[in-house]
C-alpha cells in the first residue's frame, strides 16, 4: 500500500508506518502525477482534492485531511468514485480557543482593558466557536452566539444574528466553515459594508478562513479608522494583502489550530479511521506521540488577576513571538508556508500543572483547560 502524505502533518510515520510505503510530498504544489497510484492520500488545508488532482488515478481507497474545515475537499467527486473521506472536526478546537483567549489577553494589556467589562460575539459556534466561548465563560466573560445554521438545527443555546453583535458585541471573533453558496454563505461575511458598520473601538478576530473577511476592505477602514484587530488567516494565502498586516495588532500564519496536541490529534484521528475501515486493529495511543513539555508546573500562592493570568498564558504559549517572526517573513517566498512548516513550539494549556492552588483556581484554571490543580 503506497501512502502520499503531506510533509507537514505530524506523527505520520508514528501512526502509518505499518501501513505501507509513505511518500511525503508539499501539500501546497501536489500534482496528478503524484498520487496516481496513491492508495492512501493523506492531506490538509492547503491542497485542492478534486477531479484535476484524481484524474490519473483509479486505486484510492482513502482520502484523509487532518483538518477541521472540508472546503478544499469536493467530497461530491469522492462520492461520486466511492472513495471514503474523513476529515478530523475538532481536533484544533482547543488550540484554536486559547489562541483567541491569548490574543485577547494581549489586546486588553495593550489597550488597557478588562475582558471582564467586554461582551464577545462569536461568529460560529461550532467546535471552535464554543471552545472559545468555554475559556471565556471560564473567565467569567460574558458571550452572544451567532450560527443560523445551528439555531435553525434545534441546538438550545442562545442566538443572535450578525448584525445584533455588530451593534453589541465589544468583541467579533470568526469561527465558521468557508462556504460560497446558499443562504449561509460565508465568503465576505463580514464585507465592506458590515466593515464601515462596526465600531472604532470594536476589537475584530479572524482565526477561520480568510476569505470570511473581505481584506480589502479591511484594509480601507485601518487605513482611515482603525480598530484592534487579531488575523491569523488572510485572503490569498500564502501572499496575504502585505500592506494590512502592519495595520493589525496581532498577525500570525495560520497556525491559531497549531498546537502540538491539536495536530496530533488531527493525524490520529485519521489513523483511527483507516484502521477502521481496513479492519485493523488500534494499537497506538495519542499520548505516546506527545513530547513532555519542557515546563511541567508551576506553583501559585493565589488566584492570578488578568495581568498574572496573562504572564501564565506566556508562559506556556508566547502569541507575540509568532507576532514578531511572522512580520519579518510574510513577504519573503515561501516565508509563509516555511514559517507553518516548523512551527512546532506551541503547547496547550493542558501541558501545565497548576500547584498548591486554591479552590478558586480549581473552578476557574482547570475550565480553561490547565491540567488538573494539585494541592
Amino acid at each position: 500500500m503506497k501512502l502520499v502524505v503531506d510533509e507537514n502533518m505530524p506523527y505520520v510515520r508514528e501512526l502509518f508506518a505499518d501501513f505501507g510505503e509513505i511518500v511525503a510530498v508539499n501539500g501546497r504544489h501536489l500534482s496528478a502525477e503524484q498520487v496516481s497510484d496513491a492508495d492512501v492520500l493523506l492531506v490538509r488545508s492547503v491542497t485542492q482534492v478534486n477531479s484535476a488532482l484524481l484524474a490519473q488515478n483509479s486505486q484510492l481507497k482513502f482520502v484523509g485531511s487532518a483538518t477541521i474545515g472540508t472546503d478544499h475537499i469536493d467530497q461530491d467527486y469522492l462520492a461520486s468514485r466511492n472513495i471514503p473521506f474523513s476529515s478530523a472536526p475538532g481536533c484544533n478546537a482547543t488550540s484554536v480557543g486559547e489562541y483567541v483567549f491569548n490574543a485577547l489577553l494581549e489586546l486588553a494589556e495593550k489597550y488597557g482593558a478588562d475582558l471582564h467589562d467586554k461582551t464577545v460575539g462569536i461568529v460560529g459556534a461550532g467546535n471552535t466557536g464554543s471552545a472559545v466561548a468555554r475559556c471565556l465563560s471560564a473567565w467569567g466573560v460574558n458571550v452572544m452566539l451567532c450560527d443560523p445554521p445551528l439555531q435553525r438545527s434545534g441546538d438550545d443555546r442562545e442566538f443572535f444574528p450578525l448584525d445584533t453583535l455588530i451593534a453589541q458585541a465589544d468583541v467579533l471573533t470568526f469561527h465558521v466553515p468557508l462556504t460560497h453558496d446558499g443562504a449561509d454563505a460565508t465568503f465576505h461575511l463580514l464585507d465592506a459594508a458590515k466593515i464601515a458598520r462596526l465600531k472604532s473601538n470594536m476589537w475584530l478576530i479572524n482565526a477561520c478562513r480568510g476569505e470570511v473577511i473581505d481584506n480589502h476592505a479591511l484594509l480601507a477602514r485601518q487605513q482611515t479608522q482603525p480598530m484592534p484587530v487579531v488575523l491569523d488567516v488572510w485572503e490569498g494565502e500564502p501572499q496575504p494583502l502585505a500592506a494590512l498586516v502592519p495595520l493589525v495588532d496581532i498577525a500570525t500564519p495560520h497556525i491559531a489550530g497549531y498546537s502540538l496536541e491539536g495536530k496530533a490529534l488531527g493525524t490520529f484521528m485519521l489513523y483511527q479511521r483507516l484502521c477502521e475501515l481496513l479492519g485493523r486493529s488500534i494499537d497506538k495511543s495519542l499520548a505516546d506521540l506527545l513530547p513532555k513539555a519542557w515546563f511541567q508546573q508551576v506553583n501559585l500562592r493565589q488566584t492570578p488577576d488578568q495581568a498574572g493570568l496573562l504572564r501564565l498564558c506566556r508562559f506556556v504559549y508566547d502569541l507575540r513571538d509568532d507576532d514578531r517572526q511572522f512580520r519579518k517573513i510574510h513577504q519573503i517566498p515561501d516565508g509563509f508556508d516555511n514559517m507553518r512548516k516548523n512551527h512546532r513550539h506551541r503547547r496547550e494549556f493542558s501541558a501545565l500543572a497548576l500547584v498548591n492552588a486554591d479552590g478558586s483556581e480549581v473552578d476557574c484554571l482547570t475550565k480553561l483547560g490547565f491540567a488538573g490543580v494539585v494541592r
